[in-house]
């Protein structure tokens, strides 16, 4: 796991190329802060 014991802040996280990153990231160990403009997209 690359990213075990950092913190990745992405914006633009319920979508395209910011969910990509998140999913990556988040599969690769980092701990997640995630930000949309809409809760929904989140979800």
């Amino acid at each position: 796991m690359k990213l075990q014991d950092k913190v990745a802040v992405i914006t633009g996280a319920g979508s395209g190329m910011g969910k990509e990153m998140a999913l990556l990231f988040g599969r690769e160990g980092a701990k997640l802060v995630l930000a949309d403009i809409t809760q929904a997209s989140l979800d």
